[in-house]
């Protein structure tokens, strides 16, 4: 009986405390930085202040403190809130993703300050639809240096051009494949080539390497939610004796030899036709304003994974992918990670450039498993996004 008492009693002492945290909380926030996870909302404010064009994850501070100046900042720049319509002015006040200014930042902040607040429905979106269009879907106008997503251009109606550096799913620096397409109604067509530039940086570690010379390909993707992707590709010049030694050279680090000379791994020469197909759901997570999680087989070699385009967390703005290559009778299992950070240059560059680290896990020369590859990867806006 007396445990209960006292679990009573300290219940009760608690009770005040609790109720002016819960008083606390429902203060209203008056100088804060909004979340990017409204594309929306961040156009409308921008277009209202007649920027053109809107950067749908523009840094946007609003101080309310003061009620004769009250301010709101878009990417450095100050304007009068009362520039703003009533009915911007009041989704601005009543917008629930709040990085508080006010409150004492750290390092714990991230986790207690921002993502607690943030609900389920805006971590996980439906996708956009031009995330969900077959036609639509090779749009995209960010150019990365390494891999990744390719550089798609709209030219008339249907009608579109896409390249890119690297496959989709390779590490950094880890191949010298080139491609360029030509997009019509869900079809594509191009050609592919190799730049050797992209696989010299690296003298060690290069035995994983997939080496390309020159070929076609065409696909199609199937018209039912952008689900499903499928091509043939085809090398139409074979390596001469004269390429392979060139390419397979120990001191390039494309080979590894064992103690009596005899080979023990070697980079992947590709040669052949394939039949390649990408399984994959479009999602938007933290805001991002592009996303798939995708299983895909390539080059008769399996990848799992995601790749995400400008998600939003705790002020920040980044890109996020990452690919697993299991199953490859040919090479070595890879894991490929790719971060790259907006907002760390000025003016127009503010939102254009995204730079970080690529990395890549594998098999190493001397048969342990670790980073094989580390290099700065880098992406710019070069127009528009959808």
């Amino acid at each position: 009986m007396k445990i209960k008492y006292i679990l009573l009693l300290i219940i009760l002492s608690l009770l005040p405390a609790y109720i002016s945290v819960l008083a606390q909380e429902e203060e209203p926030i008056v100088y804060f930085q909004m979340e990017p996870l409204d594309d929306s909302l961040f156009i409308h404010i921008q277009q209202e202040l007649y920027i053109d064009p809107p950067d749908p994850k523009a840094e946007i501070i609003a101080d309310l403190r003061n009620a004769n100046n009250q301010t709101i900042t878009i990417r450095s720049t100050l304007y009068p809130f009362l520039a703003l319509s009533p009915e911007i002015r009041a989704l601005i006040i009543t917008y629930p993703f709040k990085l508080n200014l006010e409150e004492d930042i750290n390092y714990t902040s991230i986790f207690t300050s921002v993502v607690n607040k943030i609900k389920i429905s805006k971590i996980v979106q439906p996708p956009t639809k031009q995330q969900i269009s077959s036609t639509l879907w090779y749009i995209n106008p960010f150019l990365q240096m390494l891999g990744g997503e390719r550089f798609g251009i709209p030219l008339k109606n249907d009608l579109g051009v896409s390249f890119g550096f690297q496959t989709r799913y390779e590490g950094p620096l880890n191949t010298n494949f080139v491609e360029v397409n030509v997009h019509l109604l869900g079809m594509y067509g191009g050609a592919f080539t190799h730049i050797d530039a992209l696989i010299q940086t690296f003298t060690t570690e290069n035995h994983n390497n997939l080496i390309v010379s020159q070929g076609y390909q065409i696909g199609y993707i199937f018209p039912f939610g952008n689900f499903f992707e499928i091509s043939y590709l085809s090398v139409t010049e074979d390596f001469t004796e004269k390429d392979k030694i060139k390419y397979l050279n120990p001191a390039r680090g494309t080979v590894v030899l064992n103690s009596d000379g005899s080979v023990k791994y070697k980079a992947r020469l590709l040669e052949g036709s394939y039949l390649n197909g990408e399984v994959r759901y479009p999602i938007r997570v933290l805001g991002s304003t592009k996303g798939r999680i995708y299983a895909a087989k390539y080059l008769d070699e399996f990848h799992y994974g995601f790749a995400f385009r400008e998600m939003s967390l705790a002020g920040s703005t980044f890109d996020l992918s990452f690919d697993a290559m299991l199953g490859s009778e040919t090479r070595f299992d890879q894991l490929v990670l790719n971060l790259t950070v907006q907002k760390i240059a000025e003016s127009w560059a503010f939102s254009a450039l995204s730079v970080g680290p690529t990395i890549m896990l594998s098999r190493k020369a001397d048969a342990s498993w670790g980073v094989t590859k580390i290099f700065v990867n880098m992406r710019l806006k070069l127009g528009s996004s959808l």
